[in-house]
């Protein structure tokens, strides 16, 4: 036995559950080894313990199981079935022992090929029938049991539950050893189409968390799915925190049994009506309490699906030991964070004690590649690390920003960050909306999962906005002063002015955040409630917002806000209407955010400079390092700056250029805190040289699914120069890409602003031609196309 299992405090019991052996079953147990399992994560993963009072049931489950057992068992003797070569046998349900007030009995006489047992049956089913016990039965010889699993996939896992009543006990363990053989063996081949089988079904019924009337059975988290579960964990291939999800799993039960005795049927769907009378029959203290107790074990046990079904992606992509590549286990993503089995987890170079931000930085790495945050690591993180100072390091509001704006890969990293505690170190205002049911019917969520729906659409929406990193904000807490008395986003305003602020955001931020919580329902609400042409109409957005850069935010905003509502909240009328008085609004107001002018700053230019060198400069502070470089100016200078940064993967925070007299001079914040200039110089004069090639190894990865770049010519913008906006995802390269394709195009850039918001680049180009002004309307067109297709175009073939 390995150290490793030795160590391992799973027991093989869990795989080869002793309630459902026959006393002679374990022998078998010396002869199957446990699957070699992870660090257990369910010891970090918090506990949310049932609330004191509450009824368990798993005394008259066991009392009902004992009950059928014995009338199944002098069934099968009164018939005269033989001892030798067949079986009665439980499965699914009733194999587990879990009966339910109103549960079938299900059961299957089995027996060995030749074996008649025709005669047997009849006399088995009647007593059974003549009790008043629901019976769904069948007759199958050894074979033929084997088949059915090979053949239907819910068989299969039926069988896997298979439990000995009567007659021969050696055919059952030979039946049960071979299907759970036959499970692993083939486990590769049949868990894509079980997955596909799982997704159809939460597609078709909906989540236990969110649904108005929740089906504890067949919805999304329900009992369904932690029957699968266990069945993964069968496969030997991945782990589950096992604890908990039986922990989970009879708190379910014992729901249903529950919701079954009021009811006074079988029924798994508990209707508005019956959250009291539920509530009081499990000791709750009210309707509201057993609504949050039954979604919060829905969540639960769909945190642990969600959890498992990426791990088991991860198996079945792994390659075969004899094929593994030859590659670290640790695959490096940031500071102190790397990806190990399709999961982010610490390096040994972290120190969470003395690093506030590693927990958003492992999160974020984890939704922007959309694998696993790992629970132990996330939970190690809330407990051991160090909290977050106030004001927030501008490290910490980026990645926050850049997690929050990472698409479907939120969802995941959020769940993980809700059930490890995680998230209450960061955002402790969660809490206030977490399971909050929301009032009006329209909604498929509850209040915190609808946040976090409307982020994920917010960041399709970063593009049309000056300031991505406050509409993400401003997303996560549009909705955070529900569940007091007061109109929600009244109390939300004052709650988002609190925590931008802590978050370290500008005071304009922080207003235009608070202003966007406050007002986040005006636009939808007045699009579709008043005469557009009634002037009235325009000076009431006008009057809330005053700006066109806060009338752009609130558009997305809205539009994010009600695609997480249900498709009817952003139907093609209500879009038309919104966007509409949106156009007229902003036709009232200015006309667009006005752009940073040309930057006049005069700095004295170094001898080193004055002979044809070039000068680089390092300050350093406590949030990060200023590089300040200046050079004899010429076409194509900024994109040498630019690659020596983006060469040596050196994120870009904001960016200052300029040209003064014939010098360029240009002034770069970066997150990096140890920077020497020397290294610098040798990485730049390598690619003013040509010995490195920048151009094929900063373009984006082909497979990247980031929003399109946009980049406008803004001819308001200036009459001294031609000005570009681009906007484009974060990434080392962006200037150097932009840059180089207008030095090919002869044009000199005159003055840049570089600005990273959050997940997006925002950056501003005065353009002029070498020796002649404004561009022509030509030219800036020809600018505009080459710069998109130079940030849009995919690498080709791999870097070197």
């Amino acid at each position: 036995m390995t150290k490793e299992r030795q160590r391992s405090d799973h027991p093989t019991t869990f795989f080869v559950s002793p309630a459902t052996l026959h006393p002679t079953d374990f022998r078998l147990l010396r002869f199957a080894p446990p699957p070699q399992v992870r660090e257990d994560p369910e010891a970090t993963l918090r506990r949310r313990k049932p609330p004191q009072g509450l009824r368990v049931t798993s005394a008259d489950r066991a009392r009902r199981t004992t009950e059928a057992d014995a009338l199944c068992t002098t069934a099968y003797a009164d018939s005269g079935g033989p001892e030798s070569g067949a079986a009665l046998v439980a499965v699914g349900g009733y194999g587990r022992s879990e009966l339910a007030p109103y549960s079938d009995l299900d059961v299957v006489l089995v027996s060995d090929e030749g074996v008649d047992v025709r005669s047997v049956a009849e006399k088995v089913w009647y007593p059974l029938w003549d009790s008043g016990a629901k019976l769904d039965h069948s007759v199958r010889t050894m074979p033929e049991m084997v088949g059915a699993a090979d053949a239907d996939l819910k068989v299969a896992l039926g069988l896997l539950d298979v439990r000995h009543l009567a007659g021969d006990p050696n055919l059952t363990l030979r039946l049960r050893t071979t299907m759970l053989a036959s499970w692993r063996r083939t486990a590769k081949e049949r868990l894509p189409a079980l997955k596909e089988m799982v997704w159809a079904r939460h597609e078709s019924i909906g989540e236990v968390a969110h649904l108005s009337v929740p089906d504890i059975k067949e919805a999304e988290g329900g009992l369904r799915d932690a029957t699968v579960l266990k069945a993964l964990v069968a496969t030997w291939m991945v782990d589950v925190p096992h604890v908990e999800l039986e922990r989970v799993r009879l708190t379910m039960l014992d729901v249903r049994d529950a919701l079954q005795d009021n009811a006074g049927r079988p029924t798994d769907r508990i209707n508005p009506e019956q959250w009291s009378d539920l509530g009081h029959a499990l000791g709750l203290a009210d309707a509201r309490a057993a609504q949050v107790h039954v979604r919060e074990l829905g969540r639960r046990i769909t945190h642990l699906s969600h959890l498992t079904w990426r791990r088991v992606d991860a198996a079945l992509a792994r390659p075969a030991p004899n094929q593994r590549a030859r590659r670290p286990d640790l695959t490096p993503l940031a500071p102190g964070v790397a990806l190990a089995n399709g999961e982010v987890v610490l390096d040994r170079t972290a120190k969470p004690a003395e690093d506030p931000v590693l927990l958003l930085r492992a999160a974020t790495a984890a939704a922007e590649h959309d694998v696993v945050l790992a629970p132990a690591t996330a939970a190690r993180l809330a407990r051991e690390g160090v909290a977050l100072p106030t004001p927030w390091p501008t490290e910490a509001r980026q990645l926050l920003v850049r997690l929050l704006a990472s698409g479907r890969g939120l969802l995941g990293v959020w769940e993980t960050l809700e059930e490890t505690g995680a998230l209450s170190r960061a955002l402790p205002e969660w809490d206030r909306i977490r399971m909050l049911p929301h009032a009006s019917a329209i909604h498929r969520f509850t209040v915190d999962r609808h946040v976090v729906e409307t982020c994920i659409e917010a960041s399709a929406l970063i593009r049309q906005v000056a300031r991505p990193d406050v509409l993400m904000v401003a997303a996560l807490l549009h909705d955070i002063g529900k569940g007091s008395l007061t109109e929600h986003s009244v109390a939300g305003e004052p709650i988002a002015r609190e925590v931008a602020t802590r978050m370290g955001f500008a005071p304009d931020a922080v207003d235009l955040i608070a202003r966007l919580v406050r007002w986040h329902l005006v636009l939808a609400e007045t699009a579709t409630t008043r005469d557009p042409d009634d002037p009235a109409t325009v000076e009431l957005i006008t009057q809330r917002l005053e700006t066109a850069e806060a009338l752009d935010l609130l558009l997305a905003l809205s539009e994010a806000d009600a695609k997480a509502t249900s498709p009817k909240a952003w139907s093609a009328w209500r879009a038309g209407l919104i966007r509409d008085l949106a156009r007229r609004a902003r036709a009232a107001l200015d006309s667009g955010v006005a752009l940073p002018p040309i930057v006049t700053d005069d700095v004295e230019i170094p001898k080193e400079v004055r002979r044809g060198s070039a000068a680089i400069t390092v300050e350093h502070d406590t949030d990060g390092t200023r590089v300040t470089v200046i050079a004899p100016d010429r076409v194509g200078l900024l994109a040498d700056f630019a690659a020596m940064f983006a060469l040596q993967r050196i994120p870009v925070r904001a960016a200052r250029a300029w040209a003064q007299e014939q010098y360029g001079v240009s002034v770069w914040e970066v997150g990096v805190p140890d920077l020497d200039a020397a290294v610098l110089r040798t990485r730049y004069e390598a690619v003013v040289a040509g010995r490195l090639e920048a151009a094929q190894r900063l373009r984006r990865a082909a497979s990247t699914d980031e929003l399109e770049p946009t980049v406008a010519v803004r001819p308001e913008a200036s009459s001294h120069a031609t000005v570009l906006e681009v906007r484009t995802g974060d990434r080392p390269g962006v200037v150097y890409l932009a840059c180089a394709a207008l030095a090919d195009l002869d044009i000199a850039v005159r003055s840049a602003h570089v600005d990273t918001l959050g997940p997006q680049a925002v950056d501003v180009f005065y353009l002029q031609e070498a020796h002649a002004g404004v561009l022509s309307d030509q030219r800036a067109s020809e600018a505009a196309h080459a710069v998109r297709a130079a940030l849009a175009q995919p690498v080709t073939e791999p870097a070197r």
